[in-house]
């Protein structure tokens, strides 16, 4: 069982550091380095780290039934608090989360302005206390970068809300975020030599927070405004890739129509929180634990022993292993036994069936050449679990039914695909999914997702989610993958920053960045090296990763494959060593039996990097001397041993 303690103290009293009027009150970390200032008059705040102003001066309200909640606040009293132990994580990239945070809450009344601060950053959230269901038709979040100066690393959202796009690197006042398009988090920048990841966390019931245009301030700062998706007033199910609509399941349910309003909630509720990682170097976004600690607790009841992260053999990226046996090409029985084998012989835990192992997207009826409840039973005699692809289309109003289904076959869990939207509407459905597969011991993989706010805390079976510019972009082909190279490196210090990545590494093909070959459908492979695939296992986390190549093309690289099928998905400890957004990114992780893997990429350019292992090896009770094992770029593996410092 995992182990939890959670201790909070709250007291009710003017906050200790004041300002002017006292119309200005802070709360700090508990190290003293991060600080976030709430204005009770004008119902704004700043942060800073150190004393360096990372977000300038930025009001906040929401727009409740009509009536702006900055409008007329009359302002009650602050009452701090703090928090303070640790809670174990079943599934996580640490054993454990640090707790700790201040916390101030700013009291209107019948609502409030929550604000905490840890060691990792700061964040602030709305409360509201207000009798039956309310109608929330806005939030006002923007973001306030203090100097139109500062460098930004940010991606872009494309059709309907899907984030699986290159990121950009722009300073603030020259940003531009395309008309119809939304800036997603992690957004990440720097002013002042300080390190600012925007993120949000425990999002639930509530639409997710993009960044729109904005505008320079006469103060040289630049202003972002939000944007959350309204509730959809229409929507429409689309069957396949073109325009073609179906009364019932079908691949999109694409919106057609917004209402005028967010959400219809509880009156009595938190809010998602608005959360800043602050940091003096972008690796150190990797320690950060901020969206989980902050998203709302485990769920009562369920220690989520019965969770079994682990790596996963996927066949729709190289067709099925179609280059092995060409009389079983395709979905078929054959074809997944075949699987299945070789997962049973290698140690991977899951195969899964992609689209293909029904019919016309109808979960409900088997295709002729797959058969389902046999590969299921042959599956699990081999101790291989089945994990089962389905767009949303054909999950969203049954999800009891289908966890039920599907569990009481055999089945270890779904990978959901082609939701493409942030409204409270989709929210509502990956909440309520979440706790249909835990009730049925469940897995789940949300593909086709924005990144994560957090619910994996609170649904542990809940292990990966895409909102990525993945592996798998590169089977469409790409005669120049320098720009795929560059967004593998921004990935660790973005996307990662929210939590687990559904990249899908593992390629066996390898080309130069500017001569790509493979792809185009049938025979995709990476630009870099095979070693540059196994560090992404280290590098990236995903506690159900994905390994995307064939059976055959492993079983022609098993010095890699071994490796790679090897390296843990979940772990004890992750410390981030080097690296930018721009030019590099290195990572250390310990596993859960105590040995360290450090994994490095680089951009499109090559670089020799000197790492200090003293900020990782300090760890490790005082030894002095560590067997290490070498992956060279090119060369086979090597053994050495080496001494470090401490």
């Amino acid at each position: 069982m995992v182990k939890q303690m959670i201790v909070f103290v709250a007291a009710t009293t003017l906050a200790v550091f004041a300002f002017a009027k006292d119309t200005v009150s802070s709360v700090f970390s508990p190290d003293g380095r991060n600080e976030i200032r709430f204005d009770r008059k004008s119902i704004s705040y700043k942060v800073l780290r150190d004393g360096v102003l990372v977000v300038a001066d930025t009001p906040v309200s929401m727009k409740i039934a009509g009536k702006e909640l900055s409008d007329g606040a009359k302002f009650k009293s602050f009452v701090k608090g703090s928090l303070s132990g640790t809670v174990g994580t079943p599934v996580y990239k640490k054993s454990s989360i640090n707790l700790a945070a201040n916390t101030l809450f700013a009291d209107y009344g019948d609502w409030g302005v929550r604000l905490a601060a840890r060691n990792d950053g700061v964040a602030y959230r709305f409360e509201t206390k207000f009798k039956d269901t309310i109608r929330v038709e806005s939030e006002t979040a923007p973001l306030t970068i203090p100097d139109a100066k500062a460098r930004c690393w940010f991606g872009q959202t494309i059709a309907a809300g899907c984030e699986e796009t290159i990121p950009s690197a722009s300073t603030a006042g020259e940003l531009a975020i395309k008309d119809g398009h939304k800036a997603f988090l992690p957004f990440v920048y720097t002013v002042g030599g300080k390190y600012v990841a925007v993120v949000e966390s425990d999002v639930y019931d509530f639409p997710i927070w993009n960044l729109v245009k904005g505008a320079k301030l006469n103060s040289g700062a630049v202003r972002f405004n939000s944007w959350m998706a309204p509730w959809p007033s229409s929507t429409q199910r689309i069957g396949g890739w073109g325009e073609h609509k179906v009364e019932k399941g079908g691949r999109w349910i694409r919106v057609t129509g917004f209402d005028k309003y967010l959400v219809e909630t509880q009156g009595t509720r938190t809010f998602p929180w608005r959360g800043f990682i602050l940091a003096d170097r972008p690796a150190q976004f990797v320690e950060s634990d901020l969206v989980n600690a902050l998203a709302r607790p485990r769920v009562e009841g369920d220690d989520f022993a019965w969770v079994r992260p682990g790596k996963v053999a996927w066949d729709w990226w190289n067709c099925f292993d179609n280059k092995r046996i060409p009389e079983n090409n395709g979905v078929n029985t054959k074809t997944y036994e075949r699987f299945i084998d070789f997962a049973r012989k290698t140690g991977v835990e899951y195969v899964i069936l992609d689209e293909g192992w029904s019919e016309s997207l109808n979960i409900w009826k088997f295709h002729p050449s797959v058969d389902v409840p046999h590969i299921v039973r042959y599956a699990n005699e081999r101790g291989v679990g089945i994990i089962l692809w389905m767009a949303w289309a054909q999950v969203a109003g049954e999800e009891e039914k289908v966890a039920a289904h599907f569990s009481k076959m055999g089945v270890k869990g779904f990978k959901v695909d082609f939701m493409d939207r942030g409204d409270a509407q989709c929210e509502r459905f990956l909440w309520k999914f979440a706790e249909a597969c835990r009730r049925h011991r469940m897995l789940v993989d949300y593909h086709g997702a924005h990144r994560p706010t957090g619910m994996s805390r609170t649904y542990p079976n809940v292990l990966n989610y895409e909102g990525i510019h993945g592996l798998e972009q590169m089977k469409w082909g790409a005669k120049d993958a320098r720009h795929y190279v560059d967004c593998d490196v921004k990935h660790v210090f973005l996307r990662m920053t929210a939590g687990p990545m559904d990249y899908t590494p593992g390629a066996m093909d390898n080309y130069p960045v500017d001569n790509y070959l493979g792809g185009f459908g049938s025979n995709p492979g990476s630009p870099g090296t095979r070693t540059r695939q196994m560090a992404l296992m280290a590098l990236y986390e995903a506690p159900l990763q994905m390994l995307c190549d064939a059976p055959t093309k492993y079983e022609q690289n098993m010095e890699s494959f071994q490796f790679m099928a090897a390296t843990p998905v979940v772990w004890d400890d992750a410390v981030g060593l080097a690296g930018d957004p721009d030019s590099m990114a290195a990572v250390a992780r310990r596993s859960r039996d105590g040995s360290w893997y450090v994994a490095a990429i680089t951009d499109s350019t090559s670089r020799n990097l000197t790492l200090d292992t003293s900020l990782f090896l300090k760890k490790a009770s005082g030894r002095r001397k560590f067997s290490v094992t070498l992956l060279p770029p090119i060369s086979s593996l090597a053994n050495t041993s080496m001494k470090t410092r401490s």
